[in-house]
């Protein structure tokens, strides 16, 4: 047996978890490699999905295209910012929130060659970002409204998050700007020759994420979501309770070490049952307005959804 796997095995005695069971609800959930949806692979992999009575499976896919995952049944569940089920609901995917994941505190950011010295200096330059009504391109035309500017007065040319960052440490690509998160921001930290970070989410605090699942779903297992809810916050107090082992599990999804995890995490906050009453109690429908206004102003959306569906909070109560 492998250290990774012993590691595994010991969490999950710690946490006293029992076999599956028959009746196990079987699952499949929409994430990305951002550091903001570890836990959920913690939560999978030290047993506390199964403790619940689910049977999950964690699908890498690209911001971009999940909703189109949910749209065909793929997966009945996703992790992705606020202002993306907005865009979701609006285009006739029908989703609903949850629990909130975790909030950006400098773990999303804008990149720049180092010639450059403020956001309004972008005019007529080259910026790379994920597609419209992705957390990058929205965090970017964010950014740019507080600077004066849209995303009319730069060129945008798709790049993932990994991919924007690489093109920096590499030293390839025409752009001058990239939208990217952790753990791929750190990899542009560590080589400053390469660009510098000239704005996060310190600066522009817009990056929010949440859990939802489709109403179908959340209808025909309510159990099944009061306990991926749940699991969620057991791995966050695992987190507490044992860090180094989890940060070497959720690093290692990541093709990252423990140590090198442990860092990325620093740049965001997990959000726990208390910090999730507190959000949905007024805040997260306040940003959601902000956040649609924005979208409908870039033509990622046409219509406002109706947006007191957006989310419920039955599932996170005591």
């Amino acid at each position: 047996m492998n250290k990774r796997l012993i590691t595994i095995a010991a969490l999950a005695a710690a946490s006293l978890i029992g076999p599956a069971r028959a009746d196990d609800v079987k699952l499949a959930i929409g994430i990305s490699g951002w550091t903001g949806f570890a836990p959920l692979t913690l939560a999978k992999e030290a047993g506390l999905f199964k403790k619940q009575g689910l049977d999950v499976s964690l699908k890498k896919i690209p911001q971009k295209d999940r909703h189109l995952a949910i749209a065909s049944g793929d997966v009945q569940c996703a992790a992705t910012t606020v202002e993306t089920w907005v865009v979701w609901n609006a285009n006739g995917v029908a989703t609903t929130q949850i629990f909130q994941l975790d909030k950006s505190y400098g773990a999303d950011g804008m990149v720049v060659k180092p010639g450059i010295a403020r956001i309004a200096d972008l005019k007529g330059k080259t910026v790379a970002a994920s597609a419209p009504g992705t957390a990058p391109y929205f965090t970017l035309a964010w950014m740019l409204k507080k600077n004066g500017l849209s995303v009319k007065d730069v060129k945008v040319v798709n790049l993932e998050p990994q991919a924007a960052a690489n093109a920096f440490i590499a030293g390839v690509g025409e752009v001058d700007a990239g939208m990217t998160y952790e753990p791929y921001l750190s990899g542009v930290r560590a080589k400053p020759e390469a660009g510098k970070i000239i704005a996060t989410t310190l600066d522009y605090p817009v990056v929010m994420d949440t859990f939802g699942c489709t109403p179908k779903f959340l209808a025909e297992n309510p159990k099944a979501a009061r306990g991926l809810a749940e699991a969620y916050f057991e791995a966050l107090e695992l987190i507490k309770k044992d860090p180094k082992k989890s940060f070497e599990i959720m690093g290692a999804d990541v093709k990252q070490s423990g140590e090198a995890f442990e860092k990325s995490q620093a740049y965001l906050r997990w959000q726990d049952r208390a910090a999730n009453q507190k959000f949905f109690a007024g805040e997260h429908a306040q940003f959601s307005k902000e956040a649609a206004e924005l979208l409908l102003e870039l033509g990622v959306i046409k219509q406002l959804p109706d947006m007191s569906k957006l989310a419920t909070t039955q599932f996170i109560a005591p």
